[in-house]
């Protein structure tokens, strides 16, 4: 009996270790695709010839802050994939028997974005590694957020913080203010909750959680993010 059970154990993990083994294959082929059909300075670059593209220095100092501090508070530590992030989606999702969490950081929001679907498949997610390991390694840090915040989605047919900025607020993102930088920082995780104009309630659940991440993070102090959300 013990010689079946063992026997069982080590067909399930080989059987495991094949699978993992299938998706990572399958989703090195579909990144070596993507890339090959457009290398990922030409993706990079199309994002970049935007004539409202918009550059860290052109955004209030806050925006970029907040966007770090509710999206990826580890963002400038890792190398693209935030082992931390993962081994907290993997034992959320185990728990749920979903894909509801993914774990990814901004870079690989960045590379969906360049390149693949929303659809959440694991061969995409291996693909999307692949694709932020390539960002990583030719981009610098600030670099990488700009792209990202410059191609998000924000809801309401907004692509880019210009375009959210001008469509929200009716201004540039130069001319943001703090309540209006911590209030756009919130709506990419979901923009089908989070805009503004969709549920102005839960965007602002969502605004108060992006002031106290910038709490946290040691980029406000308690009174500035009362200060901010007094602003309403």
């Amino acid at each position: 009996m013990k010689k079946i059970l063992k026997w069982t154990v080590l067909l399930v993990l080989a059987a495991a270790v094949f699978l993992v083994l299938g998706v990572v294959a399958d989703g090195w082929k579909l990144y070596r695709n993507a890339v090959e059909a457009r290398p990922v300075t030409e993706a990079v670059a199309a994002v970049q010839s935007d004539e409202h593209y918009t550059t860290l220095e052109q955004m209030p100092a806050l925006y970029p802050k907040a966007v770090v501090a509710v999206e990826d508070r580890r963002f400038y530590d890792h190398g693209g994939v935030d082992p931390i992030a993962v081994g907290r989606a993997v034992w959320t999702n185990l728990r749920t028997g979903t894909l509801a969490e993914g774990g990814s950081t901004l870079t690989q929001q960045l590379a969906k974005n360049l390149y693949f679907t929303q659809e959440k498949k694991f061969t995409r997610k291996v693909a999307e590694v692949f694709v932020a390991w390539d960002l990583e390694r030719l981009y610098d840090k600030d670099e990488i957020l700009e792209l990202y915040i410059n191609s998000i989605y924000y809801g309401d047919g907004y692509y880019g913080i210009y375009s959210a900025s001008e469509g929200y607020f009716g201004k540039a993102p130069a001319d943001m203010t703090d309540y209006e930088c911590t209030l756009l920082a919130g709506v990419p995780n979901a923009p089908s909750v989070y805009a503004p104009t969709v549920n102005p309630d839960l965007a602002a659940q969502r605004q108060r959680q992006v002031v106290d991440s910038l709490v946290d993070t040691g980029d406000l102090t308690a009174q500035q993010a009362q200060d901010i959300l007094a602003d309403s």
